[in-house]
């Protein structure tokens, strides 16, 4: 019989679970890693079986990834881990951005076509399909709590922090950590001038300058590497990993806000992309929408420091697969990683993430899976692998049944003799825009078909040479067959003005 020191009872009492994290600097999330150390917790129904970590990394482009095939931007330990991993080369988010990714995370189900959209009272952020998961929908958390799973969450995503988004649901012990980018969090007026100062305010002045006000006064108590958020993020959930690792199986959520901007990583890794003088205003965060705002020289600034953003995402990322390594939970435990859409720095003369930039800087997102046992390990699939699919692998590679009929497919059959449902095309959805795509083409336009775009990516990869205009057939049979098809109908049409109000 196992010595059990605490329940899981008097191990959720302890740590407030449910509880976020109070402070930037993380002292209530260092607390609470001081209470969770040396302890057991034995989950009821369950006393041993395959944990599961699932990897969120926000605006994580998969061609800013050695393991795909950039050999210029320094991720080793995401190099490693694909190593051990099955690579999927062709995934894609079912729907874009932050909320509508996560919404299908963490319920595999298409958030997309956004029928019946209703914008969150209060909220600032008018996107169709950004609004909380339905209470009628089940989360991944509540199955795997429901099946006896210890169920954790760390985060310092804000959009994640609003109750009535329901993305905390079924999580048995959830720590936000307060700062990120606009969130509300320390007085504004606190700002270090300096700071601000230094920032680059072009575009939309007045927005992006109470961005920097806001965002510089909540980390200006940073002191130490450590104190920036994926490094608290990951640092938190690799303490989780010790008293977690003595219990039951537990299901532990670990979703990194960065490389999202503002990117403002310390200077030792902007140097290591960008060791030439630099006399301009810092390009610390982006507009979404024309480039043309940007001088040459200021915009390979923001693509040095976005590249910083990952590889000191990627360095904490490491400490925490260390962490892993060291108490040999690789050896019965399901991995995910990947992320929600990437970010545009000008290569189709667009920055930031637009609804109509839909091209590979946006749509192209990593998506690794490492089976305990090592199967699939190194190895890639072109399979057009997706967010909805990440809760019926997890549930079907435990073998637990859904609480409730899934829209995603079981990718751990890969890893066996068994194929998921074939997909010959794949299509996304953000805001009032659509994106679909097969072997040869993909087009993308409005939700009524117009301002298409086609490109052929045999013959241009990079997806430069619009075919629209000399294809229109194509472009109609790609959104009636693939779009509307995949839609069941018609897509829905609102009115913004009313939707805003």
């Amino acid at each position: 019989m196992r010595n059990r020191t605490l329940t899981r009872r008097d191990f959720l009492k302890m740590t407030g679970a449910g509880v976020a994290s109070a402070t930037l600097l993380g002292a209530t999330g260092c607390d609470l890693t001081e209470r969770i150390r040396n302890i057991t917790v034995d989950p009821p129904g369950v006393t041993e079986g395959t944990n599961v970590v699932l990897i969120i990394v926000d605006s994580l482009r998969k061609d800013h990834i050695g393991a795909y095939g950039n050999d210029k931007i320094r991720t080793p330990n995401l190099d490693a881990l694909a190593k051990d991993s099955l690579l999927f080369t062709r995934a894609y988010p079912e729907s874009i951005p932050t909320i509508c990714a996560r919404r299908a995370i963490h319920t595999g189900l298409r958030t997309w076509p956004f029928r019946d959209w209703v914008p969150p009272k209060g909220e600032d952020i008018i996107l169709q399909g950004w609004e909380p998961i339905p209470n009628y929908q089940t989360t991944l958390a509540e199955m795997m709590q429901a099946a006896g799973y210890g169920t954790y969450f760390v985060t310092d995503n804000m959009h994640q922090f609003k109750p009535s988004y329901n993305i905390h649901r079924g999580f048995d012990v959830f720590d936000f950590f307060r700062g990120q980018t606009t969130d509300n969090y320390k007085p504004a007026w606190t700002y270090p001038k300096d700071k601000v100062a230094r920032a680059l305010l072009k575009g939309n002045i007045p927005a992006m300058t109470a961005q920097m006000r806001q965002y510089f006064a909540n980390v200006k108590e940073r002191k130490t590497e450590a104190d920036w958020f994926s490094p608290m993020v990951f640092s938190q959930a690799a303490d989780y990993l010790e008293p977690l690792s003595k219990g039951g199986p537990f299901f532990l959520t670990v979703d990194s806000y960065d490389p999202h901007e503002p990117w403002d990583p310390p200077e030792k890794y902007v140097e290591m992309y960008d060791d030439e003088p630099y006399n301009l205003k810092e390009p610390f965060s982006v507009i979404y929408g024309p480039s043309s705002y940007l001088l040459p020289r200021e915009l390979e600034r923001m693509k040095a420091r976005y590249s910083a953003e990952v590889t000191m995402m990627d360095r904490w990322l490491g400490r925490f697969l260390d962490k892993m390594d060291e108490l040999g939970l690789f050896e019965n435990t399901l991995l995910i990683l990947l992320s929600d859409h990437g970010v545009a720095h000008g290569e189709h003369g667009y920055t930031g993430k637009p609804d109509n930039v839909l091209w590979p800087e946006v749509t192209d997102i990593p998506f690794y899976m490492r089976h305990p046992e090592g199967k699939g390990a190194g190895q890639k699939s072109d399979y057009y692998a997706s967010t909805h699919d990440v809760a019926p692998t997890i549930l079907g590679a435990l073998g637990i049944e859904p609480r409730q009929e899934l829209d995603g497919q079981d990718l751990s059959v890969m890893l066996g003799d068994g194929e998921p449902e074939a997909r010959p095309h794949f299509s996304i959805g953000y805001n009032d825009h659509v994106w679909a795509r097969d072997d040869r083409y993909v087009m993308f336009s409005t939700n009524q078909g117009a301002d298409a775009k086609l490109y052929d990516l045999q013959q241009d990869p990079g997806m430069h040479n619009n075919l629209a205009g000399v294809e229109p057939n194509r472009v109609k049979r790609m959104f009636e067959g693939y779009i509307l098809r995949d839609a069941g109908g018609p897509l829905p049409t609102y009115d913004y003005g009313t939707a805003a109000r």
